[in-house]
């Protein structure tokens, strides 16, 4: 999946720094929203606009379970979040916050079955042996 052009030096350090506000935030429990507090979630990525003004948030609860829930419960603290992420992450704007479900883990199981398949697996062991024309 194509997650848009390559990110600058300082967009990957504060998306980074972003992730880890976030991830902390949500460990603490310090969002009172109880789907929140019943499902772990884990911030995959996020993603920053060139102007830092705009952050996606890449999260997905773990196992998959009920993640069109925290999604939703995360889009509704959005604003809130922002506020706490602001007050650890110093930059002149605060980003914008928004949650986006990470299927990269399903495209990766996907790509994963396809490549055990029988008749791709046994393609791949020719082209592995050298007996490719």
């Amino acid at each position: 999946m194509s997650r848009g052009q390559p990110q600058t030096q300082r967009q990957l350090r504060v998306g980074e720094e972003v992730r880890h506000v976030v991830s902390a935030i949500l460990a603490r429990g310090e969002l009172h929203e109880p789907v929140l507090l019943s499902h772990p979630v884990t911030v995959t990525e996020v993603r920053m606009s060139p102007d830092l003004k705009n952050a996606t948030v890449y999260v997905i609860a773990l196992g998959g379970v009920d993640n069109d829930q925290v999604l939703e419960a995360l889009r509704r603290a959005s604003a809130y979040l922002r506020h706490l992420v602001g007050r650890d992450v110093h930059l002149k704007f605060t980003p914008k916050l928004t949650f986006v479900s990470d299927t990269s883990f399903d495209e990766g199981g996907r790509i994963d079955s396809i490549l055990r398949r029988p008749d791709v697996a046994r393609d791949l062991d020719t082209a592995s042996d050298g007996n490719e024309p």
